[in-house]
């Protein structure tokens, strides 16, 4: 993976545990009022008090959970995903198709349904790019990860590994009218339209997965997506990256960052007067952290504390986002 992506996902990284690190529940004193849940909680007192000792903290923890789990769902993954990709989100919201598209698009979902037919990209693209009669509006439609490249276009719909049930058919019928409006805005390219999840909630390894069994695990999903048109844990990072072990990549950044002294470590770093205090500790954080851009800056400290000190001494991260001001200092050095 090129250094530039590396540093970038890392800041991704520092920017997500620091956002959780200010969310925490530090005690019991800050819980949110929650009736219902400790009434339903009642019920499983045996269960739970076998391993915590504080409902109401255990409460705030889960949802404190639950928000780091729409983070990395809605933010961290897809961002991620353009890093490595180069790519961009696009929405479509004035995309047409002709009749014999929508009416191409129609019978598969309905045989899909029924069960009269079973998935098969090649067969449906072929049904789909056939062009004919009055232009019609297609269903407004987001890529999450769009790619124009000379020949092809590539677009991927990132999911949660447990996506609501019921949902397969509408993801199905979205994909189908993306692809036909796709093929006609750009009639010489050709289309791909993938559905990704990030990892595979079954493997018994981080970074493993089964796709057969996956595809099994969700509520109606082999009944209407074809494997060619599904990515997987490591199969999704690779193809983003074009670059294999991505995810192996990706889980070595956050777990050399993520550990228990990481607020510590933030703080540290970010007023660069501690540089002057331990220089050896302030790089090796830089160098642990990815932060490459940094580690350039401190190596020229010297010359930069007589160039430029107010820009120099700004902290690197506001609210853990990075201070994009003190890339500046690169050209500086330059």
């Amino acid at each position: 993976m090129r250094e530039d992506k590396t540093q970038i996902i890392a800041l991704e990284v520092i920017r997500v545990l620091k956002t959780r690190f200010d969310n925490f529940p530090e005690n019991s004193q800050e819980n949110r009022n929650a009736p219902f849940h400790e009434a339903f909680l009642n019920a499983f007192k045996d269960k739970i008090e076998k391993y915590v000792d504080n409902v109401p903290y255990f409460i705030s923890l889960s949802s404190w959970l639950h928000g780091l789990n729409t983070t990395l769902g809605q933010s961290f993954f897809e961002n991620v995903a353009h890093i490595l990709s180069e790519g961009e989100k696009r929405s479509f919201k004035k995309c047409k198709i002709t009749e014999k598209q929508q009416n191409a698009i129609l019978e598969i979902i309905t045989d899909l349904k029924n069960g009269q037919r079973k998935p098969n990209l090649e067969r449906e693209n072929e049904l789909i790019f056939q062009t004919g009669g009055d232009l019609v509006n297609a269903l407004y439609f987001t890529a999450d990860v769009f790619i124009i490249e000379k020949d092809y276009i590539e677009a991927i719909e990132l999911k949660s590994v447990r996506p609501n049930a019921g949902e397969m058919r509408g993801e199905k019928l979205k994909i189908l009218s993306a692809k036909a409006c796709l093929k006609l805005k750009y009639p010489d390219k050709e289309i791909r339209y993938f559905i990704g999840f990030p990892f595979d909630p079954l493997s018994d390894t981080p970074t493993g997965y089964n796709k057969q069994r996956f595809m099994k695990h969700l509520i109606e999903f082999e009944k209407y997506f074809d494997p060619e048109e599904v990515l997987l844990a490591g199969e999704l990072w690779d193809r983003l990256s074009g670059e294999p072990n991505t995810m192996e990549k990706i889980l070595k950044i956050i777990n050399q960052i993520a550990k228990p002294d990481f607020l510590e470590k933030y703080e540290f770093i970010n007023n660069p007067l501690n540089f002057e205090k331990n220089e050896t500790k302030y790089l090796r954080i830089l160098k642990n952290w990815f932060l490459f851009n940094e580690i350039k800056i401190f190596e020229n400290y010297k010359k930069l504390i007589n160039k430029n000190q107010r820009l120099l001494f700004q902290e690197l991260f506001k609210n853990g986002k990075y201070n994009l001001n003190r890339e500046k200092l690169l050209k500086e050095i330059e």
